[in-house]
């Protein structure tokens, strides 16, 4: 079970410096995936260059045979064709930079045209086949529009056409630095078509056009909310622009719209994302990629008909030899076994089903690992073709299983017996915190997210139906009961997350309807001001008999002495009894979520430990997968989402992204109120089961560690004894501090909740720990005054009464401090 790589995880290139990785990385930066992607035309129209599986491929569009065209070490990426049809360029992602590259047709030979170790993207030749535009973080880590000429295989004169700028703008989804993205070339050459955020607040930008020079300023084509993937083109005739857009709907379609501006019109329709598109050089056809089969497809329109076909490699002819492969997991009694699958070769490269969804890794341990993790999910059986040579095998199920790597030969079919763990007491696990669609390269469905739990070993999903900007792409999702596809084990239940990023995001359970529009703060806009809080959100969930949590809670520790802009409403929620369960697990920090927690619980709050990965479940690169932080709790009966949700409410639970724990006090167990007389030392056992080494086993008394179990090991079954002098709390917490290959989160990290203490029938009070948040409050009471946003004084005024009731919460826990006593 040893994990093959344990350092340090750091994102996935580094070198670019923006916000939520996650956006750009999925929704921008090309990803590889089993079908095909960003398609190019020949100049005769005839054919299609496009990537799929890490490589480039070429193909006629009425043919149905696909010709490999590269392989290397890396992944090819978004080729563009030449004008004079003997060159293609394309971006390789070695695993540490993007790098733009030069196909020779006829002689199959690659050469480099940049090597600095940034990210070069969205390759695009210029109408006579002498220049490139594309997009480069190239000296300042942001994405800006580059132009260069090739001259002998070569890039000179290569220049930054659009410089990089600070906007006033104040954004949160993306970078005070504006980007310049998407470019196309006009058919004269003379000007560039691109995506421009230049003092835009929300989504990605702009449809402008500037001189190729660079004189002059970007004319406005289009104003318009668009999140990554607009990808303007210029029909041949120069009149005409096609473009992708969600516009009054929740998923992309291609548009057309005058190249001077004017009234855009939809040229395709559907509950799915056609992107990406590109004019053949005759005007005729537009190449498309649709994900309306769930994983990418490869399509052409007919500009003048509208007519559609997908363009099927039926056939794949590869540059070196192939063979078959299929893999089957079972259980230990020999039954196929869902699970999760990993297949490399000796260079590393990564190989799947031509139908499966691709998911990479958004971390990696880079002293050890050349490329993230990718990896599929499946039912048991996968079918590929693979080179000849070794390969290495991984099989994962989530924390309930061994992780097992196998290493193969010529083997055509290999079975792998996937072990469970055993660890004492029956519970069920659960993600509290997924969503199915979030504008992603796939498009998921509730059967297929039953799919990708099942292969986690989860018991139970919630998706989360959330905003992406103005898109709420799983609205339609929405039921009030379990999903129709809760089939095989897994009960798929709908929630939501209400976004709001100044007083934090919160997760509804259990609700019979949603509260919209979900979001509010957002400058700009008609909801913009801060109300309703989150304690009038919660206070609507609870009419409803929902349950309130809060999710990905911090990545650093609270410090309300320094952190003049905290509006986060975490506490006061706490202490006004609206939040039901707390994300200790989450896409956060988890030590720093810890350390706000024990405040919380120290000041007699009582908290349950909850969790929820926050997977973006139709992404090709996540954070994630499904089920990688789960809440465990307590089994009784049959898996209900009354029962599910009862018990993660009393706080019988423990939460994890690996490891598996467990504490008694005597006979009390997590959620449960020991209480006594008087002082006594309090004898306890706790339990550790993990599929990856863990180092440490601490039990914590009061937010201290009041006993450390060193190990280095994957089982450990440990007693003590705690002298205790006054009221409090205790729990067990199991981590590593460096990161693990086998889990792919931060580090491996689990806590139970806490079991309660009181004596002589005291509460726990602290002092300091009321003191911050007293400071925390004073904080959230200066911004509330001075925001402008509030649309009436009685807006404001409800605020500042849930603010008063926290004071005297804290207040008085201050007052009643019961010290620190052991």
């Amino acid at each position: 079970m040893a994990a093959l790589a344990v350092g340090r995880r750091q994102p996935v290139l580094p070198q670019i410096d923006l916000p939520h990785s996650y956006y750009y990385r999925e929704m921008y930066l090309p990803q590889m995936t089993s079908g095909p992607a960003a398609a190019a035309w020949s100049p005769d129209a005839q054919w299609l260059v496009y990537a799929m599986q890490g490589f480039l491929w070429r193909q006629r569009v009425d043919g149905s045979v696909a010709e490999q065209l590269t392989d290397s070490e890396g992944t090819d990426h978004q080729p563009d064709w030449s004008p004079d049809g003997g060159r293609i360029v394309f971006v390789r992602y070695n695993g540490r930079a993007m790098e733009l590259m030069l196909l020779d047709l006829a002689s199959g030979a690659v050469t480099p045209l940049t090597s600095g170790g940034a990210v070069n993207v969205e390759p695009r030749w210029s109408p006579d086949g002498t220049r490139l535009a594309w997009v480069s973080t190239a000296g300042t880590g942001h994405f800006l529009l580059h132009t260069a000429r090739v001259r002998d295989g070569r890039l000179a004169e290569i220049r930054t056409l659009v410089a990089d700028h600070r906007s006033a703008v104040p954004r949160y989804y993306y970078s005070p630095f504006d980007h310049a993205i998407n470019p196309a070339w006009t058919p004269d050459g003379k000007s560039i078509v691109f995506v421009s955020n230049r003092e835009v607040a929300h989504g990605t930008g702009d449809i402008v056009l500037l001189a190729a020079d660079g004189s002059g300023a970007p004319e406005l084509i289009r104003r318009e909310e668009t999140s990554w993937q607009a990808r303007p083109d210029v029909s041949p005739d120069g009149t005409r622009l096609v473009y992708a857009s969600y516009l009054g709907g929740q998923w992309h379609q291609l548009w057309l719209l005058p190249l001077l501006g004017g009234y855009p019109i939809p040229l395709t329709y559907g509950e799915f994302d056609n992107v990406s598109p590109r004019w053949s050089r005759d005007g005729r056809q537009i190449a498309f990629i649709s994900n309306r089969t769930g994983t990418t497809s490869l399509w052409v329109v007919d500009a003048v008909s509208g007519e559609q076909r997908q363009v099927v490699p039926r056939e794949r002819r590869f540059l070196s030899p192939r063979r078959p492969l299929t893999v089957k997991v079972q259980d230990e009694g020999g039954r196929p076994l869902a699970a999760r699958l990993s297949v490399t070769d000796a260079r590393g490269r990564f190989f799947a089903p031509d139908d499966a969804w691709i998911h990479a890794d958004d971390l990696l341990i880079s002293e050890r690992q050349r490329m993230e993790t990718r990896y599929v999910h499946g039912g048991g059986e996968w079918r590929m073709a693979v080179p000849p040579g070794p390969l290495e095998i991984k099989v994962a199920r989530g924390p309930g299983y061994a992780v097992v790597r196998r290493k193969v030969e010529a083997q055509a079919s290999v079975t792998v017996t996937l072990p469970r763990l055993t660890f004492p007491g029956k519970w069920w696990s659960g993600d509290l915190h997924v969503h199915m669609n979030y504008g992603g390269r796939y498009r998921n469905t509730p059967a297929n997210l039953a799919k990708q739990a099942r292969a986690e070993g989860l018991d139970l999903v919630y998706n989360l139906v959330v905003n992406k900007e103005q898109r709420v792409p799983d609205i339609a999702a929405f039921l009030p009961g379990p999903d129709p596809a809760s089939t095989g084990g897994v009960l798929l239940l709908h929630g939501e997350e209400f976004h709001s990023s100044y007083w934090g995001h919160i997760g509804l359970l259990g609700l019979r309807r949603l509260i919209l529009p979900g979001y509010n703060a957002y400058p700009f806009t008609a909801v913009a001001s801060p109300w309703p809080n989150n304690a009038a959100v919660a206070d609507l969930a609870h009419a409803q008999g929902g349950v309130v949590g809060y999710v990905h809670p911090f990545d650093s520790d609270v410090d309300p002495s320094r952190d003049k802009r905290l509006t986060n409403e975490l506490l006061v929620d706490a202490a006004l009894g609206k939040v039901d369960y707390y994300e200790a697990v989450g896409f956060s920090d988890h030590l720093s979520t810890a350390a706000v927690w024990y405040r919380l619980l120290d000041c007699s709050l009582r908290l349950p430990a909850g969790a929820g990965t926050d997977a973006m479940a139709n992404y090709a690169s996540l954070r994630g997968p499904v089920g990688m932080n789960r809440v465990y709790v307590k089994a009784q009966g049959a898996v209900t989402r009354d029962s599910f949700l009862a018990a993660l409410k009393a706080g019988r639970t423990f939460a994890t992204n690996g490891p598996l724990v467990g504490l008694r006090v005597g006979t009390a167990e997590p959620g449960d109120t020991l209480e006594l007389p008087a002082a006594t030392a309090l004898p306890y056992q706790a339990w550790l089961r993990s599929n990856v080494r863990v180092t440490k086993l601490e039990v914590i008394w009061n937010g201290q560690v009041a006993a450390r179990h060193d190990l280095n090991d994957v089982f450990a079954d440990v007693t003590g004894r705690i002298t205790v002098t006054g009221s409090g709390w205790m729990l067990v917490r199991a981590y590593s501090e460096e990161g693990d290959e086998d889990v792919l989160d931060i580090h491996p990290y689990a806590t139970t909740s806490p079991i309660y203490v009181t004596v002589g029938g005291r509460s726990r009070h602290s002092h300091a720990a009321a003191t911050w948040a007293l400071q925390w409050l004073d904080r959230l009471e200066q911004a509330t005054l001075a925001n402008a946003d509030y649309r009436t004084r009685e807006e404001r005024d409800a605020v500042l009464r849930d603010l008063a009731r926290a004071r005297a919460f804290y207040q008085s826990c201050s007052s009643a401090d019961t010290g620190n006593a052991r």
